[in-house]
């Protein structure tokens, strides 16, 4: 016989009691720092979404722009902001406000927004790797290989994330969250709420890991290889103007690649195992790569490039 003992619990026939709402702490050992830690986050959140919809603006309405490199800026920068709203505005009102509640049903919408477009962002970057590697080894050749066919059908491949996280929601509903329904983390995350159930989560873990090494860690290999035969391209070429500015572009691209991608893989693989390592250390991570990323994308892929500076100043500057 089931009793309903609060609107924030259900309770099940043998098997305790399943949260229905959860508290996100923030980030734990900092608590009475959080006006402090607040600040990075709003400046950081405050640049990305203006950076990012400027570069969007720019390319959308500019016809001489609507080319491979530009149209995989622009799938960038709406993975940016998507991203960044999605964690910073909650992680905001739980430094300023306390206002952590939040239901187990948006809680697992939260993490497969963040976990389908971190996943997306990751193929938008191996893409552009591509492209890359296209312009500068076979610059013959790259309005052949690059057509608007085929840039269809990578966007359409780039969709592959919703298709490796969509398990995940079934994955957790089937569990029992009869455990601690505090969550110390600014948002909500897979292995991260599945580890306050009183289920098996091995499947959780294992598949959790799989998508992991299927799409990220894949990616981040591929683009490793990318640059690798980029830079013995450009090492190889005759001029040394043209090593130079070749070199600083990708120098700027893999310092934003490893912000990306190396806090991202530490903290998924470490956390089901990483027992030893203090939990604000992973949370602090998880946020970098969030953070960090899509306040710098618009500054190194976009404002940097020549004909994007060019329709900045113009816009700003008509005259």
């Amino acid at each position: 016989m089931s009793l309903a003992i609060s609107p924030h619990l259900i309770t099940l026939n043998h098997s305790g009691v399943s949260h229905m709402v959860f508290h996100l702490l923030g980030i734990p050992g900092l608590e009475n720092q959080r006006m402090w830690i607040s600040i990075p986050f709003f400046i950081s959140y405050v640049i990305a979404l203006l950076g990012n919809s400027l570069l969007i603006f720019i390319i959308i309405t500019n016809s001489s722009l609507h080319e491979p490199m530009y149209l995989f800026l622009c799938m960038l920068a709406g993975a940016d902001v998507v991203l960044s709203t999605c964690t910073v505005p909650q992680a905001l009102a739980i430094f300023w406000f306390h206002a952590g509640e939040i239901s187990l049903d948006r809680c697992i919408t939260q993490f497969f927004i963040i976990h389908c477009t971190f996943i997306s962002e990751s193929g938008i970057l191996l893409v552009m790797a591509f492209d890359r590697y296209i312009a500068i080894c076979y610059p013959l050749r790259y309005t052949t290989v690059l057509t608007h066919a085929l840039i269809g059908k990578i966007g359409v491949t780039i969709l592959r994330s919703y298709c490796t996280i969509f398990p995940i929601i079934f994955l957790l509903k089937r569990l029992t969250f009869c455990q601690n329904n505090v969550i110390p983390h600014t948002f909500c995350e897979h292995i991260g709420l599945a580890k306050y159930a009183c289920n098996d989560i091995r499947v959780n873990i294992w598949y959790g890991l799989f998508v992991v090494m299927s799409t990220v860690v894949l990616d981040a290999l591929l683009i490793f290889v990318s640059y690798v035969l980029i830079l013995h391209a450009v090492f190889h070429m005759p001029s040394q103007d043209a090593r130079q500015k070749a070199l600083s572009t990708c120098g700027s691209h893999v310092c934003i690649i490893i912000l990306f991608y190396g806090p991202a893989i530490f903290t998924t693989v470490t956390q089901p195992f990483g027992r030893h390592i203090p939990p604000h250390i992973h949370i602090l991570l998880a946020n970098v790569c969030i953070l960090v990323p899509p306040m710098l994308n618009p500054t190194i892929y976009g404002i940097k490039t020549k004909q994007i500076q060019e329709q900045a100043v113009h816009m700003f500057f008509p005259k």
